[in-house]
């Protein structure tokens, strides 16, 4: 390469680095919107100028890397989720607060994921979490305490509801007692972060192909969604934006038809059509005639079945909901037919994804609240094996980094595909 193009690229990279931090020192500057409301369409979130994005643009410029650099300054611009995933109460108290008064001073709203609820991932990739509820509810305790009157959203237990203890397997929790304690401690985890004035929380709801619409929603009332301000969607996952944005509309109409719809429904989340079945089809064996998870177009049957049976609930009177855009820029992946003989795992560390839609406030959707990159970018979902037996991911013909590690060579790859394409957060 000539010395002039290499000073060229260099200088560009440069430039794009120092973009990114003349971002965050001037985050202060724009005017924030006068309103009650922790979370508007004209919300700003906050940007760690120290994130691990940025720190990766640093190593790719001093190794000459010039292209995934630029990627990585533009990946690092733009707000990502700070997760609370241990800790003694002081210290979680200590990072907490350390994280909103960072974003307080640049006048910007902090997204935080609370992620230490006993039990969690069923003692998976991610398993963890507090020893015991009390030992939770006091780190919970401190956790809100952190955040005192400072703004922040707040993601409360990805996977908590849509993968509770008697979800784990025969024999976890026979009697029902682990279950049950769950979601009492997510119902004080909701109250305890919604009794901070300026925050905003969602309980987290899995995806769109986890659990039918009925049983989510009950779910969710079950462990106190109508303390918070709804639910989050998508965490960690890469199904697309628009069919999360379908599921959520489905559950916030089946929790009101359930709660405050007709007399005759209440407590029937379970009547609710779902992304499985709708009885509004007509189910008769035709091709497109029921519906199918599979195949977004038969999903008009579940439209059809709460057009009949809800109406238009006013959208104040439903949940709300925000979905992680992280990694969904170019849908689920799925395996080559017939590649698995077991789960291949398609939420794991999926091959060839990208990044989705940019996080913002104003999604012009009207239940969804935001959308987030709740899920940290390049971050490594665990050792995924597409249960073949072995330890290698054969996707990636290595052994995954365990789960919250950062993976250069996946953040590189959702940075080059993402979809809208990649630009600076200005």
């Amino acid at each position: 390469m000539k010395p002039r193009s290499l000073r060229r690229r260099a200088t560009a990279a440069l430039a794009a680095l120092a973009a990114c931090a003349a971002l965050t020192a001037t985050q202060g500057q724009a005017q924030a919107a006068a309103a009650a409301d922790t979370l508007t369409p004209a919300t700003k979130f906050y940007v760690d100028p120290h994130s691990k994005a940025a720190e990766q643009a640093l190593t790719d410029l001093r190794s000459g890397d010039f292209t995934n650099a630029v990627n990585m300054a533009k990946l690092a611009s733009w707000p990502q989720a700070e997760w609370f995933t241990e800790g003694t109460p002081d210290e979680v108290r200590a990072k907490v607060r350390s994280l909103v008064r960072k974003a307080r001073a640049v006048n910007r709203t902090p997204v935080l994921v609370a992620y230490n609820v006993p039990g969690r991932d069923c003692s998976q990739y991610s398993s963890g979490g507090a020893a015991s509820s009390a030992a939770y509810r006091q780190w919970i305790d401190a956790f809100a305490a952190g955040i005192g009157d400072s703004k922040a959203v707040v993601v409360v237990e990805p996977d908590g509801l849509a993968l509770l203890p008697s979800d784990c397997g025969p024999g976890v929790d026979p009697t029902g007692e682990l279950t049950a304690a769950r979601v009492a401690d997510l119902a004080y985890a909701v109250r305890t972060i919604k009794s901070k004035a300026r925050t905003a929380a969602y309980l987290d709801a899995g995806n769109v192909l986890w659990r039918p619409v009925g049983d989510m929603a009950r779910r969710l009332l079950d462990a106190g969604v109508q303390d918070s301000d709804g639910f989050s969607l998508n965490v960690s996952n890469t199904h697309p934006t628009d069919h999360n944005a379908r599921y959520g509309t489905w559950i916030a109409k089946c929790m009101w038809f359930a709660t405050e719809g007709p007399e005759y429904a209440r407590g029937h989340t379970d009547w609710c059509a779902t992304q499985y079945y709708s009885a509004a089809a007509p189910n008769d064996g035709v091709p497109g005639n029921a519906v199918d998870s599979a195949d977004p177009a038969t999903w008009h049957w579940t439209d059809a079945w709460f057009d009949q049976s809800v109406g238009t609930p006013s959208n104040d009177a439903l949940h709300h909901f925000v979905i992680d855009t992280s990694r969904n820029g170019l849908g689920a992946w799925a395996p080559e037919p017939g590649k698995y003989s077991g789960d291949p795992e398609i939420w794991c560390n999926a091959p060839g994804r990208g990044l989705g839609p940019r996080p913002t406030a104003d999604t012009g959707v009207p239940l969804v609240d935001a959308y987030l990159w709740i899920k940290i970018p390049g971050e490594s979902d665990g050792s995924c094996t597409r249960n073949t037996g072995g330890t290698i991911d054969p996707e990636y013909g290595i052994v995954d980094p365990p789960a919250g590690t950062w993976w250069s060579d996946q953040a590189h790859a959702l940075a080059r595909n993402a979809a809208p394409r990649l630009t600076f957060n200005r």
